[in-house]
């Protein structure tokens, strides 16, 4: 009997590339992805648990879901990746209909999984491997033409007291460059323009005797009409000669994303970050010298552990002598199973989290609106990635820096490059005319 499954992706790229590497294993041994829910015979939701507003969303659409079961008696449904490695057996008893949960080193056993649920209730592997156990899969399933994703390692070895990755996706484990560089060279047969390398750390690739940065140049002459972008980068890791690489090939992206979390010296070491503000800023004074048009965007965490207003304050100075082109910026919350959770003070009151959240949301755009009005009166490369969500007569597409660009269409198609000139700014968004 034919099998139709559905996936739901939840969090960063990285779980949208392994949507990717699941639908692979379910095509090969036999379903067929469908869209529509109702339709499914299995139902995963790949799961995100790096805080706690994502993972609530999770849970209420599992409440949300839970019907179909009354509708279809064949139905199983699944949680994979992050969530179900931290809760693992945990969900079987807070959500009784659910069969399947599944880590993100065990994706390649879910058909024998299922196989196994026409003769037991439910079926639970988490176990985290040491060696990266995806290389010979080529993704498929949510790619959209233009740009994909490319999964270089998994895991991180950072251990930083907030953070939940080392403990659900377990410790760094590099991919084999041969079958990256494989996957880049299928990429670009299939007509695609843009690869974005993915790691929790990319910096820290080690495969053998190969380094990121050799990595990075591989990539580059192995694919020199695709763009290449990646991340995320951990600041301490940066080197000189992976901003030799940057600087040196047209197609690699001139961006870095460097999370600083905090510009508090008390918070970094709290935090158990590999490097002090002074360091952080002497990282990011290199990469202006070597590569000045780089942009640099960043993570900002407010009201971690015990954080005074002092520590807020440091922050916001570091914020303004920097002035990130963009930041993902959020309030701590607690992970179950961190080093903080279990040591720490969580004692920071969420009101106060939230005003602090919002300052440096307010300081962000301010320098975002900055940085994005430097670039109007400069002819740039766009990638056109779209149509214009806001005015169906633009497309929108990004340039080198990763700053986005709404410009009017004209015969050019989806997927080109041209050269668009910058004419305006909103506070997000730059504004051009492409150059006949």
């Amino acid at each position: 009997m034919t099998k139709y499954f559905y996936i739901e992706t939840y969090g960063c790229q990285m779980n949208i590339y392994d949507s990717d590497i699941i639908c692979s294993i379910l095509l090969k041994s036999g379903f067929i992805k469908t869209s529509n829910l109702k339709k499914a015979d299995l139902i995963l939701l790949n799961t995100c648990s790096i805080r706690e507003k994502p993972e609530k969303k999770i849970f209420n659409r599992f409440i949300e879901i839970r019907f179909l079961k009354k509708q279809n008696k064949n139905l199983k449904i699944g949680i994979v990746g992050c969530l179900a490695t931290h809760y693992k057996n945990k969900i079987f008893e807070k959500f009784k209909f659910i069969d399947l949960i599944v880590g993100p080193d065990s994706y390649k056993n879910i058909p024998a999984m299922i196989k196994k649920l026409n003769t037991k209730n439910k079926e639970i592997d988490v176990r985290l491997a040491n060696k990266e156990r995806y290389s010979n899969i080529i993704p498929n399933g949510v790619r959209n033409g233009i740009s994909a994703f490319i999964s270089i390692m998994r895991g991180c070895d950072n251990m930083c007291t907030f953070c939940i990755v080392p403990y659900t996706r377990g410790r760094e484990k590099s991919r084999n460059p041969n079958s990256i560089l494989k996957e880049c060279k299928l990429l670009y047969k299939k007509g695609y323009k843009e690869i974005i390398l993915l790691g929790q750390n990319v910096d820290a690739y080690f495969w053998q005797n190969i380094k990121f940065f050799q990595l990075l140049e591989l990539i580059a002459t192995t694919v020199p009409f695709m763009r290449i972008r990646f991340l995320t980068s951990y600041p301490s890791n940066i080197s000189k000669n992976l901003l030799k690489v940057v600087k040196k090939y047209s197609n690699i992206c001139k961006h870095f994303h460097l999370p600083m979390q905090s510009g508090s010296p008390r918070i970094l070491s709290l935090m158990r970050r590999k490097y002090t503000v002074e360091e952080f800023l002497l990282i990011i004074k290199m990469i202006k010298q070597m590569i000045p048009d780089c942009s640099i965007s960043s993570d900002i965490m407010t009201g971690f552990c015990t954080e005074t207003q002092e520590d807020h304050i440091e922050t916001i100075r570091i914020m303004n002598i920097i002035k990130f082109n963009y930041s993902y910026m959020f309030k701590y919350s607690s992970r179950q199973g961190t080093y903080a959770s279990r040591k720490l003070k969580d004692n920071v009151p969420n009101s106060l989290k939230l005003s602090r959240l919002n300052e440096i949301i307010r300081i962000q755009r301010s320098h975002s609106f900055y940085r994005l009005k430097q670039n109007i009166g400069k002819i740039q490369e766009v990638l056109i990635e779209g149509i214009s969500k806001k005015d169906e007569n633009y497309y929108f597409g990004r340039n080198y820096n990763n700053d986005i660009i709404v410009f009017q269409k004209d015969k050019s198609h989806i997927g080109s490059y041209k050269k668009v000139k910058i004419i305006n700014s909103t506070l997000t968004t730059l504004i051009g005319e492409i150059i006949p």
